[in-house]
């Protein structure tokens, strides 16, 4: 498998470097006075070949959708495991509301955050000692719960949620999403500069730009949250254990089962932990079991192909040595059109690899050259769509693209960004 993927990369960067085949060009539509020279140009090059997944070539007549950050790049992984993390569950099983009453989260499978703790000790990227686990409906549910936690319940007026841009495109709609008179949107971390209380969220590594983050705001009477969804070996080095007061991470970016809707908080300070609790209780009146119970087997395979990797390939290394793939390929295509441009990392040393490398972020941060205003109307043009900087407190000259998809889809989509050329 490593020869192959060796040599898929090696003649994809040839066949873009060096231009080997026929190119047509095609009338290409205007979309800003800057772009009379941008002419549609096709390469002749078929996309890396996956086994179990169609070659079909790129007709530029199909649409590639990477605007959401669906992990769909992970089913291949877990196909390859087999029945490994098949969790079967009795009819007669999970009745109750309740998994654990003695616990704070009275809601929490004990299995679940056995195997949550588990994995962060294996791979060193959180202290779990003396924290509360929480567990939610996807990290989007804890996020609400902290908002509602930390947020004074007599205050004059809403506190302000702020972060850094680019930021999270969601983190803007979830804060306001119920009008709440408790908490409210405040905008970029960098030019908040209002008196009081506040909440600044750290997205570490950064969702969209992939960069090592750190709070930003320097007052007074600033509460920190910490989303550390992609802070796993196979999309930043772990540099030490993040020890915050409050870390949010998800089922979703760490294994890729998104679907599951399983997220964790891990919480210092019992009275937040209790708040949060008591709202996830308001809302859903707790956690599904059933997911909990698919999370908590789906993390102890990953763990044992930590510890023990006779049983199998660890789910780490396999997704570590595909988004290495996809970040070569995705510059060698950027560097053959000419037209675009990605961010530059610093290589850090890793503890779980016992190696450095740069990151390679969940989502590629990339921005349009030579005079394109709009990034994202732009590759719609070319039935690419991506997410515009604008969602994200930022220039619409960059668009956030999704590294997660299928082969395939990642694949075409590299293809065609290499065809579009100055």
């Amino acid at each position: 498998m490593a020869i192959f993927t060796l040599w898929n990369i090696l003649f994809l960067s040839l066949a873009l470097n060096l231009g080997l085949l026929l190119r047509f060009p095609q009338e290409q539509p205007h979309y800003h006075d800057g772009l009379r020279n941008i002419q549609r140009t096709r390469l002749a090059v078929s996309p890396v070949a996956v086994p179990g997944e169609s070659e079909t070539a790129d007709d530029n007549n199909s649409i590639i959708n990477l605007d959401h950050g669906d992990p769909t790049m992970y089913e291949k992984y877990w196909m390859e495991m087999g029945d490994k993390a098949t969790v079967v569950i009795p009819g007669w099983q999970s009745l109750s509301y309740f998994s654990d009453p003695g616990n704070i989260c009275w809601f929490l499978e004990p299995k679940f955050a056995k195997e949550a703790v588990r994995l962060h000790n294996i791979v060193g990227n959180a202290v779990t000692e003396d924290r509360h686990v929480v567990v939610g409906t996807g990290s989007t549910q804890l996020y609400q719960a902290v908002l509602y936690a930390l947020s004074p319940p007599d205050a004059a007026e809403p506190i302000s949620v702020v972060s850094a841009a680019p930021y999270y495109s969601s983190y803007p709609a979830i804060t306001d999403c119920l009008k709440s008179g408790l908490h409210k949107w405040g905008g970029d971390a960098r030019t908040f500069n209002k008196d009081g209380p506040f909440i600044e969220l750290v997205t570490n590594p950064n969702n969209p730009d992939g960069h090592l983050r750190q709070s930003i705001v320097n007052k007074t009477g600033g509460i920190l949250v910490h989303d550390l969804a992609y802070y796993w070996p196979q999309y930043a080095p772990i540099s030490s254990p993040a020890d915050h007061d409050i870390m949010l991470f998800t089922v979703s970016k760490t294994t890729g089962h998104a679907g599951t809707r399983i997220g964790w908080a891990l919480v210092k300070d019992v009275e937040v932990a209790k708040k949060m609790v008591k709202y996830i209780e308001l809302s859903t009146i707790g956690v599904s079991k059933d997911s909990q119970l698919r999370a908590a087997k789906i993390l102890q395979v990953t763990s044992d192909g930590c510890e023990y990797p006779t049983t199998g390939r660890s789910l780490f290394n396999s997704s570590f040595h595909l988004m290495d793939q996809r970040w070569k390929l995705l510059r060698v295509a950027v560097q053959q059109s000419g037209l675009f441009s990605l961010p530059e990392f610093s290589s850090g040393y890793c503890s779980y690899f016992h190696r450095e490398f740069q990151p390679q972020p969940a989502f590629a941060w990339l921005k349009c050259e030579g005079g394109i205003e709009d990034c994202e109307r732009f590759l719609r043009g070319w039935k690419i769509l991506t997410r515009s900087g604008r969602h994200f407190g930022f220039s619409p000259r960059y668009v956030r693209v999704s590294m997660l998809d299928r082969d395939r889809t990642f694949n075409l989509f590299v293809q065609r960004l290499s065809q579009i050329q100055t």
